[in-house]
């Protein structure tokens, strides 16, 4: 039960090439919230968890093995989140920036394509913010996490004493 199979710094490689590869994956994957996961999309994330768990343990099945492997996901999970904080460059690499999917009425088709999305995804968001159509939509942004934030037509973002979002 205690006694591991293969060395720690070999568990501790196989869980951070493993780590990294996920992390990778998720970024690729694109922008969405745990919550706007579909059926497919839960699905790809467990069968991926199943799948990565022989490629970390090997022949280890120890409970000291277990505990090396969840040490090290801790903290190379707390190292990139002190990277990502500290770092302009890191957060665009692991978080990505913000995509503008709508402005003046209307889709920003190649940006909605870019992330995987189709009008239909983003148009129960708009009415979730209160706008019926993407013609009443000023500004509409896909944020780094997975939500839509809605400016509609007429209402504006203001930044000192410059009006943002405003047409005319």
């Amino acid at each position: 039960m205690w006694h591991l199979k293969i060395p720690v710094l070999d568990l501790m490689f196989r869980s951070a090439l493993i780590y990294l590869a996920v992390l990778l994956g998720m970024r690729l994957f694109g922008k969405r919230e745990v919550g706007q996961f579909t059926l497919f999309d839960l699905a790809l994330v467990m069968l991926v968890g199943n799948a990565v768990q022989p490629a970390i343990t090997g022949p280890d099945t120890s409970l000291t093995g277990g505990l090396v492997i969840v040490a090290t996901l801790f903290l190379l999970n707390r190292i990139v989140n002190f990277l990502t904080v500290r770092s302009r460059l890191v957060r665009d690499i692991i978080e990505g920036r913000p995509t503008v999917v709508a402005r003046g009425g209307r889709w920003m088709r190649r940006a909605l394509a870019q992330e995987g999305l189709t009008p239909d995804d983003c148009l129960s968001a708009l009415r979730d913010h209160g706008v019926a159509a993407v013609e009443d939509v000023d500004l509409a942004v896909l944020e780094v996490d997975g939500t839509l934030s809605v400016v509609p037509m007429g209402a504006g973002l203001r930044r000192g004493n410059r009006v943002l979002g405003q047409h005319g």
